[in-house]
C-alpha cells in the first residue's frame, strides 16, 4: 500500500476559524467547501477541518470529553512560536515543565483541541 498524503482532521463548529488558525500555524492557505476545509502547504494537504456543528471540545487534561488525539509541534523559538500561536487564537493551557533536555507547553486551537508545542533546550 502506497500512503500519498497523512493528513490530520478535526471537527469544528466553526470552519473558518479552526482552518484559518491551523493556516496560520503552518504558513498555508485554505482550500473551503461547504462542510469541508483543507489547509494545503506548498500545494499539499497538511490539515483537514471538518464541520460537526455539535462538536464539543474536549476538556483538557482530565475532564469530560477527553481528549482524543493531539499535535506535537517541535519548535525552534518557542517565544516566537508562543506569540504566534496565541495571535492566531490559541489558550494556553500548561506552561512550560521542569526545563529538562526537552520541554513543552500545551494549548488548545480555536476549537478547544489540544497541542503541543516542543522544544529542545539548549
Amino acid at each position: 500500500m502506497k500512503i500519498r498524503w497523512q493528513v490530520v482532521a478535526f471537527d469544528a463548529a466553526d470552519l473558518e476559524s479552526e482552518s484559518a488558525f491551523w493556516a496560520g500555524v503552518l504558513g498555508g492557505v485554505v482550500d473551503a467547501d461547504d462542510d469541508w476545509h483543507m489547509v494545503m502547504v506548498d500545494g499539499q494537504p497538511r490539515i483537514g477541518v471538518q464541520l460537526a456543528p455539535d462538536h464539543v471540545p474536549p476538556d483538557w487534561p482530565d475532564g469530560e470529553p477527553k481528549q482524543q488525539v493531539h499535535l506535537d509541534l517541535w519548535v525552534e523559538d518557542i517565544d516566537e512560536a508562543h506569540a504566534r500561536v496565541m495571535e492566531l487564537g490559541a489558550r494556553l493551557l500548561q506552561s512550560a515543565g521542569d526545563g529538562g533536555p526537552d520541554d513543552f507547553q500545551v494549548y488548545a486551537d480555536p476549537a478547544g483541541h489540544p497541542f503541543c508545542l516542543c522544544w529542545v533546550n539548549p
